[in-house]
């Protein structure tokens, strides 16, 4: 049946049977039937009967194909027509190869196609639905998309608008803290600047003092030193002359030699050299204390880094158990240490220790910045140390707890925090924290302790004090004391 519509009914005259597509080329045969040039003689190829035409199967007498220019024009028309016909109507888009309005979907290919495209070898097998039918589902599956990633979108600027606040927080408290430390650097710099002032100014009473005294003791020597001159003088010139005359007013000559003896001149008070001895020890302390000031600081402001441990890489640090004294009880993965009750059968390698209940930790470090945390608890009956020691720290018999015996740490004993600065006598400390944070800087030779509660620092051996050879964790626990563990 023809189509209603006479765009439809010219668009199905000027189709090709074979392809059904628009005719390319079209050619008449003697039948009257038309197809494309390309088509008919494909369909002819190869075979060796009779001609005949696909449409009506007559026989064709003769090969001669007569190109058809009117149904060519028609064709033309036809595609004009058709893309009108489509533009007038709204159409979504227009078939690029065939003119046609883009009425279908191909499920296959995902894409729109026309009613030609439909017909057409490349689309016969394939789902087609209607366009709009297509855009409707689509839809629906895009907006459940949609759902997802507006929820995505809320979640990103929710974090975006939490890290904004952060960062102003931190801001806000970097300002406060940058306050903080102008305020205390300007505080600090008035004191220094009114004990620079005091001390200058008793070293100048001091001088002049001193110069005081120095001067009256010139002037007295120069008076004494003038008159004993012409006393000399006077007494060399009476020793010439004869002795009748010599010897007239001899009682007052002999007085007034007496009494031209020299006479020792004023020294420096005791008070005022004590004085003078106090300010240069008062001055020694000072400057021992700007001193360890200078070198503690830079140390103690780079390990206290807002716990991101500064420039210090943390090492995970497990203990050794060939070193361990035979008393302490290792845990499995090697992270904490206790002290039993009882003394182990272990070989007695060079490596153990065989009378401090010590044990090292398995790394070593010859260079670089390296940290690493102890929980020690607080307190402990039996005491515990924690520090580093060189590698060839003595293993055998009583070993030397200090920096002259190879180890630099900090110890809890007998109620006392302290710093092992040297066996006789320790250096006190502020309170027992309950974990300790080691930081070894090997390339300055210096090793600091943390407090890693509250980022505050505990001691600092100086730089220097530490040799440049292999360093290695160190820990100690008595019997009864708390169990220390290697925190990750």
């Amino acid at each position: 049946m023809a189509a209603e519509n006479p765009v439809e009914s010219l668009r199905e005259e000027a189709t090709c049977p074979i392809c059904l597509e628009y005719f390319t080329e079209p050619v008449i045969l003697e039948c009257g039937h038309n197809f494309c040039q390309a088509c008919i003689r494909q369909f002819w190829e190869g075979s060796d009967t009779a001609a005949s035409c696909p449409q009506c199967r007559e026989t064709v007498q003769q090969r001669n194909l007569k190109p058809n220019r009117q149904l060519a024009n028609m064709v033309e028309i036809a595609k004009r027509l058709s893309l009108q016909a489509a533009k007038g109507a709204g159409a979504d888009g227009v078939c690029g190869k065939h003119q046609e309005a883009l009425k279908l979907f191909c499920e296959e290919d995902q894409t729109p196609i026309c009613v030609v495209c439909d017909r057409s070898w490349a689309h016969r097998t394939h789902t087609v639905v209607p366009i709009l039918e297509a855009a409707q589902e689509y839809k629906e599956r895009i907006q459940a998309h949609l759902k997802t990633l507006r929820e995505e979108r809320e979640k990103l600027l929710g974090l975006k608008a939490t890290a904004e606040g952060k960062s102003q927080e931190n801001l806000k408290q970097m300002q406060t803290e940058r306050q903080k430390i102008v305020s205390e650097f300007h505080q600090l710099q008035q004191f220094l600047e009114e004990q620079e002032r005091l001390l200058l100014a008793q070293l100048e009473k001091l001088d002049e003092e001193i110069v005081r005294i120095q001067d009256e003791n010139v002037s007295k020597l120069s008076e004494q030193i003038s008159r004993l001159s012409e006393l000399i003088s006077e007494m060399e010139g009476k020793c010439q002359k004869p002795a009748s005359e010599f010897l007239q007013d001899m009682r007052s000559t002999l007085i007034r030699c007496e009494k031209g003896k020299f006479h020792q001149p004023e020294e420096i008070s005791p008070e005022l050299e004590e004085r003078v001895s106090g300010f240069s020890q008062n001055t020694i302390v000072l400057l021992e204390i700007l001193g360890k000031f200078k070198d503690t600081l830079p140390s103690a402001l780079e390990t206290k880094r807002g716990g991101s441990l500064g420039t210090f890489r943390q090492a995970n640090v497990t203990l050794d158990p060939d070193t361990a004294h035979p008393q302490l009880v290792l845990s499995e993965d090697g992270k904490s240490v206790r002290c039993g009750n009882i003394r182990q059968r272990l070989p007695n390698n060079p490596e153990r220790f065989d009378s401090w209940a010590c044990v090292l930790g398995c790394e070593g470090f010859t260079s670089g910045r390296h940290c690493w945390e102890v929980e020690v608890g607080v307190g402990g009956g039996g005491g515990w140390a924690v520090g580093v020691a060189r590698e060839s720290v003595g293993r055998k018999g009583r070993i030397s707890r200090s920096p002259e015996g190879g180890i630099w740490a900090v110890e809890w004993w007998l109620g006392q925090f302290q710093a092992l600065t040297s066996p006789e006598t320790p250096l006190p400390l502020s309170r027992v924290p309950s974990r300790i944070r080691v930081c070894l800087d090997c390339d300055r030779g210096q090793v600091t302790f943390i407090d890693a509660g509250d980022e505050a620092p505990i001691f600092t051996f100086p730089p220097g004090s530490v040799p440049g050879e292999r360093i290695r964790p160190w820990l100690w626990v008595g019997v009864g004391g708390s169990q220390l563990r290697l925190c990750p």
